[in-house]
């Protein structure tokens, strides 16, 4: 007999993929940084808790998250928006160094303050 915490698993993967491939861009970037806010807050719970294993995870998600939005920046189209992109993206992931090495919740803060708004645009551009 399957284990109902496996099937739930199972159907919320299978939720996600199905959420994936009828996603517009837009929609995917929001959530990417849906993805970047969790870890962080993640992150910042696990500094209060001295967490140190899972704030270091966490940082690294969120990392892994800000170097694939980096990727997908293209000069071609619009450099001048991708030059403070690359420069904004480059501030987060000091930040996040930064609060990984320091346990620092403030470099966390700054996070957040830079990626909301950004969340927030390509939300009202999605329409989600």
């Amino acid at each position: 007999m399957t284990s109902p915490l496996i099937s739930v698993t199972a159907a919320a993967s299978k939720y996600r993929g199905v959420q994936l491939q009828t996603s517009s861009p837009a929609q995917l970037v929001v959530m990417l940084y849906d993805g970047i806010l969790r870890f962080v807050t993640e992150a910042h719970a696990a500094i209060e808790t001295d967490d140190r294993a899972r704030m270091g995870d966490r940082v690294g998600r969120a990392l892994a998250i800000v170097d694939e939005l980096t990727a997908t920046l293209d000069p071609k189209y619009a450099p001048e928006l991708a030059e403070n992109m690359t420069a904004l993206y480059g501030f987060c992931k000091r930040r996040l160094y930064e609060a990984n090495l320091h346990r620092d919740p403030q470099a966390l803060a700054d996070v957040k303050t830079a990626i909301v708004p950004l969340r927030d645009a390509f939300a009202s551009i999605s329409g989600k």
